[in-house]
């Protein structure tokens, strides 16, 4: 009777061995898969911020924030491109655009007084093949996105 019992646990041992060996590729790359969505979606929020941030300085009074010569488009890039890279996006892959908010393949001038009061839309990209270490066919020619629509007002803050 006993040599009876021990074989049914050693043969449940093999099943239970066999039934992970199934279970855990599937399990690790559930799990991964997972790890990275959630990577991806906290640069997305991080693009999504530094987006609203640049906007904001866009559409306040420029008086004395610019350097000489610099323009107001080129300090927003700047300053986006800044807060990415202190949030630890690779800066240099970034590509930040301000154009016109029903036209996005046309420029915006942030300085041009036609353009007062006019809307206008920051975007900013990311190949996911610069935040990727790994070579995912298919997925490397896509782009991580965020794009905020401002109304380019001049607005001053009052204190």
């Amino acid at each position: 009777m006993f040599l009876q019992s021990q074989s049914r646990r050693t043969n449940r041992r093999g099943a239970v061995t066999v039934e992970f060996a199934v279970v855990a590729p599937v399990f690790l790359v559930i799990l991964l898969g997972v790890a990275e969505a959630s990577r991806l979606y906290e640069m997305q929020g991080q693009m999504a911020s530094a987006a609203r941030e640049g906007a904001r300085i866009a559409a306040m009074d420029r008086e004395g924030i610019l350097q000489p010569g610099q323009t107001t488009n080129d300090k927003v890039i700047a300053d986006v491109r800044n807060i990415l890279t202190a949030n630890g996006l690779p800066g240099d892959e970034l590509v930040i655009r301000i154009t016109e908010a029903d036209d996005p393949d046309t420029d915006f001038d942030l300085d041009d007084s036609d353009n007062d009061l006019r809307l206008f839309q920051l975007r900013i990209e990311l190949p996911y093949s610069a935040v990727n270490p790994y070579g995912v066919p298919g997925v490397d020619e896509t782009s991580l996105g965020a794009s905020v629509v401002f109304r380019n007002a001049r607005s001053t803050l009052v204190q």
